[in-house]
């Protein structure tokens, strides 16, 4: 009887988030409303700007940002280069499929810090789509530039979706297996596969390599929105 129940009960979970649209084991580390859950990486003197609305272009100046209330999206509302902070999260992850949508306003810069180690850029690259840099939107930065990417104007909305293979470490702590990303899609286009990291990239947040880290934002390079964040388990 026991057995019975059990696999009456998986059966009841698994109908249950195949019902309301859930991914099984689908982690959303921004809860919508508020920063629980995140923190800033102090630097200097400088003050955080990130808060929580909804984001739109300044009509009076496209390359800032303005916040609505009453949105849901985690917002960098600094007004330009050099100011504001990184934010990670209080939730750690390693392997990992990394669901978000980003949106940046004219000529700003951001980027998605994998573990808070690795860098995929975020840059107002409308427009360069035929002959990308290894500093523009989607490029490994430092490592590898994107391949045929599709770019949203400044002030749309950027889907990411982020195939993470974490690195692995022996008993001893010494790593046996560099990270990798699996592949990595922007706006519906395959832009990296199997892209090997034989180490961090430049200003992560420790520049350790781990078994685990946090998601993090760069808050330091211009205004910056996300939103719709769901780490899920990478089989």
């Amino acid at each position: 009887m026991k057995s019975l129940h059990l696999g009456m009960l998986v059966f009841a979970l698994g109908y249950t988030a195949a019902i309301s649209g859930q991914p099984e084991g689908v982690t959303r580390p921004f809860n919508g409303r508020n920063l629980e859950g995140w923190k800033t990486r102090p630097e200097g003197n400088q003050r955080s700007y990130w808060t929580v609305g909804q984001a739109k272009l300044d009509p009076a100046d496209p390359r800032r940002l303005v916040v609505e209330p009453g949105g849901n999206e985690l917002i960098n509302a600094v007004s330009g280069h050099g100011e504001g902070l990184d934010l990670y999260s209080e939730a750690l992850h390693g392997d990992a499929i990394i669901r978000l949508e980003v949106m940046v306003p004219r000529e700003s810069n951001s980027g998605i810090y994998v573990m808070g180690e690795y860098e995929i850029q975020v840059l107002d690259s409308f427009g360069r789509e035929q002959r990308p840099g290894p500093g523009d939107m989607g490029a490994i930065y430092g490592a590898q530039p994107p391949r045929r990417p599709k770019y949203k104007a400044p002030g749309e909305w950027n889907t990411y979706e982020i195939h993470w293979r974490a690195p692995r470490f022996d008993a001893s702590g010494k790593k046996v297996t560099n990270a990798r990303f699996e592949k990595v899609i922007l706006n519906g286009v395959v832009i990296h596969e199997n892209v090997e990291m034989p180490g961090p990239t430049p200003g992560g947040l420790d520049g350790r390599e781990k078994p685990q880290g946090p998601l993090m934002f760069q808050g330091n390079h211009g205004p910056v929105a996300y939103r719709n964040l769901e780490i899920l388990p990478l089989r």
